[in-house]
């Protein structure tokens, strides 16, 4: 069964064999005698391809469900569960995994040597388990799923723009002079045209914005503000160094974003493996408390 779901997952008797490290006639055959006790043909080769059978879509998927519960039982009784060890998948957002996820994980490698790391990096929402995928890292408002999530610090955000920008346009005083900017707006927002500030007595309110310039990535968006270009709506873990330098300006200081979280989500189970547990931890102890990004 293992052979089987490693050739349809590599798409090849090759490919498959290399991954085991095991020769490719060794898989040629115990997918033969699976066929046989079976008693159906799971594959259609060709020179070209291999292709699934009616039986063997619906055997793949049912192995597949049998070997993962086989991993975790083994998980749990070795030492996987004491000792990080194997490859840990990760996907994350672009711009946090770019400017503070890859220097965690670098943290995180010297520590386990036993360990290594695939990481995706992408802005859209991305399906754990279906990219199987060991954690993930999010940020905003959680969407209901069966993953369980654990809070790792907050994420804050801020309205800003540059000097030149606000030389230019003047200084917006309350959320309603925004209508009267250049709102430069992320793709991927979920409220898109809408930002949601906090008013003085901590309601929230929703703000109608609009502009000229929409991109699905937060840095575009930062390098055309720190241009000019627009007023932002960005996280601070990507712009505090701006804010700090002054090539950016924090506006409407008495209606701040609703803060955020950072988390990490990873799929249920009663035994957490040692890899990911570790992994959690160590982002903890980087991202738990006040950020970094925010302080002064």
């Amino acid at each position: 069964m293992a052979a089987f779901t490693k050739v349809v997952g590599a798409g090849s008797f090759s490919a498959a064999a290399r991954e085991m490290q095991v020769s490719q006639a060794l898989v040629t055959k115990q997918i033969q005698e699976l066929e046989s006790w079976l008693g159906a043909r799971l594959l259609n080769r060709t020179t070209r391809r291999l292709s699934l059978t009616e039986v063997g879509t619906a055997f793949y998927e049912r192995a597949a469900r049998i070997l993962e519960a086989v991993e975790e039982a083994k998980d749990a009784a070795g030492a996987l569960q004491t000792v990080p060890r194997g490859r840990l998948r990760i996907n994350a957002p672009v711009s946090f995994g770019l400017l503070h996820l890859a220097p965690a994980i670098t943290d995180f490698l010297q520590r386990f040597p036993d360990v290594s790391v695939e990481m995706l990096v992408n802005d859209r929402v991305v399906d754990l388990l279906e990219g199987e995928f060991d954690v993930g890292v999010r940020i905003g408002r959680l969407r209901d799923s069966s993953l369980i999530a654990r809070r790792i610090g907050p994420i804050r955000l801020a309205v800003c723009a540059a000097p030149d920008y606000l030389a230019r346009h003047g200084v917006p005083k309350t959320p309603d002079d925004l209508r009267n900017h250049n709102c430069l707006e992320y793709t991927y927002f979920e409220t898109r045209g809408e930002w949601r500030l906090l008013n003085p007595k901590g309601d929230e309110i929703v703000v109608p914005v609009s502009g000229r310039y929409l991109a699905n990535n937060a840095d575009v968006l930062r390098t055309t503000a720190i241009a000019g270009g627009g007023v932002i709506l960005m996280p601070t873990f990507i712009i505090g160094d701006d804010l700090r330098a002054g090539r950016l300006v924090r506006l409407l200081p008495d209606y701040p974003p609703p803060e955020q979280g950072l988390h990490a989500l990873y799929p249920p189970g009663r035994h957490l493996s040692a890899k990911v547990r570790s992994f959690v931890d160590v982002l903890v102890g980087r991202f738990g408390g006040e950020p970094t990004w925010d302080r002064v």
